[in-house]
């Protein structure tokens, strides 16, 4: 029997146990954004610390500004790359408890009527259920053959739920201790529950908001209507502007660094099997949008966008009030692919909205963060191992996904850190992350275990 059959069969004897230890995080109340549960954030990362110590991997708490980090290490010089592997242990609020079918951190084993079995509780699909599918990978590989079989470093993080605030400046400092050959990041999803997946493209982000200011007062609209500048108008004609009859952004410069897919890849989302139909039926809409000459799932994970998220000016309230309000307000943000420059497309932006205003009003812009668009190498080593070892467990090629999202750590690990990463997450669409009722399927838990010890065995193989 080769050696990762036998972690396989540890993982089988080993995997009611670990199901008890999944729940006993389950039960602790992480919720990082609320400081009463500052004291329940640091006990999961103590629990956390312990656990990976108890396996032999070196762990520690790392105090920040905020909410600790738990940092350890499996190191014995191995062949093969040297991983980093990032979770966080922290959750989301509850609110509205009241939806909920039970305490949501009294972890529970439901079947449901299809004869599935999923894990219902707080936590349980984002993060923690993902991330101790890998401690309890490592813990299989080193009770069965004594150690890992490629150097190790684990992060788990404590902030990620709300906004990673302690992050930037914790890989800052321990850049030396952090930076490996390859990232491993959990905390993502399946293409549908038989099919797994690797994230291979993240688009970036880039938003601003604008301040539209005419008249120094709200005006009464029978005195000036028709006269003066109405910023409500000069917003609907920025937004509307912003697309053309095909569905194109008109910016300036705006496709620059957009990258056409490769045909493999177009030619394997086209046998995914997606329907936007359903996509969109899901929320109540029929008809797509977009540009005219692209397919559905170009559009969520290859292609640019500009949205607006938010517009207002004026009277608010109830009824009516007849004024031409002083100014108005919009947010915008621009979803980035490929080399897009999130400078030059703000620099952009900024020069169309002022080429709108007319020459007795002004516009003020509030800046939003930026980031770049990352994308894997297909060609890439590391990457043919994980579609390996996922399909050797799955029985079916890995979907390769672009993800409409950005995952900030990924992008923080290429900027700061220097490393490429590996999304290889088991969370379903279902999971309910972030509301009530959230769940993880049990075949995720237990085949996720599965997985990770397969992709280790891949990655050690030269």
């Amino acid at each position: 029997m080769s050696s990762i059959d036998k972690v396989l069969a540890r993982i089988e004897t080993n995997f009611d146990s670990s199901l008890d230890r999944l729940f006993d995080l389950l039960k602790i109340k992480s919720i990082s954004t609320d400081p009463e549960y500052a004291a329940p954030c640091r006990e999961a990362a103590e629990w956390l610390a312990r656990e990976l110590t108890s396996i032999g991997i070196d762990a520690s708490v790392r105090d920040t500004e905020g909410h600790p980090m738990v940092v350890g290490h499996r190191k014995s010089g191995k062949a093969g790359p040297h991983v980093l592997f990032y979770g966080h242990y922290d959750v989301q609020p509850v609110d509205p408890l009241e939806l909920w079918d039970q305490d949501p951190f009294e972890p529970a084993i439901k079947t449901r009527a299809d004869g599935s079995k999923i894990i219902v509780a707080r936590g349980s699909s984002d993060d923690k259920g993902q991330l101790m599918t890998f401690v309890e990978a490592a813990r299989a590989y080193i009770e069965e053959t004594g150690d890992l079989p490629i150097d190790v470093t684990i992060l788990f993080e404590g902030e990620e739920e709300s906004g990673s605030p302690s992050l930037d400046p914790f890989l800052e400092a321990h850049k030396d201790e952090l930076s490996c050959d390859l990232a491993l990041v959990c905390d993502t999803g399946m293409w549908n529950p038989e099919t797994p997946a690797i994230g291979v493209m993240l688009r970036g982000m880039v938003g601003d908001e604008i301040i539209v200011k005419a008249a120094s007062r709200d005006l009464h609209s029978g005195l000036y209507g028709g006269s003066a500048q109405n910023p409500n108008h000069i917003v609907a004609n920025i937004i509307a502007g912003l697309h053309d009859e095909n569905g194109k952004i008109t910016l300036p410069g705006f496709y620059d660094g957009v990258i056409e897919l490769p045909d493999d890849v177009s030619k394997m989302w086209d046998g995914l099997g997606f329907s936007v139909e359903d996509f969109l039926g899901d929320v109540g809409l029929k008809f797509p949008r977009g540009e005219n000459d692209r397919e559905p799932l170009e559009h969520l994970w290859s292609r640019p966008t500009a949205e607006v998220n938010g517009m207002w000016g004026g009277y608010q309230g109830a009824g009516s009030k007849t004024v031409i309000p002083a100014e108005a307000h919009a947010k915008f943000t621009f979803r980035l692919v490929g080399d897009q420059d999130p400078d030059k497309i703000r620099d952009s932006f900024r020069a169309y909205v002022r080429s709108k205003i007319p020459a007795d009003c002004s516009v003020e812009f509030i800046s939003k963060d930026g980031s770049p668009a990352l994308r894997l190498d297909l060609k890439m080593p590391a990457l043919e191992k994980g579609e390996i070892a996922l399909k050797d467990e799955w029985g079916k090629e890995a979907a390769l996904v672009g993800m409409g999202g950005s995952i900030p750590i990924v992008g923080d690990f290429k900027r700061l850190l220097g490393m490429d990463t590996l999304l290889i997450g088991f969370g379903l669409e279902d999971d309910q992350i972030h509301s009530p009722n959230e769940k993880y399927n049990l075949t995720s838990f237990h085949k996720g275990i599965r997985s990770w010890a397969r992709v280790l065995d891949q990655l050690s193989k030269s």
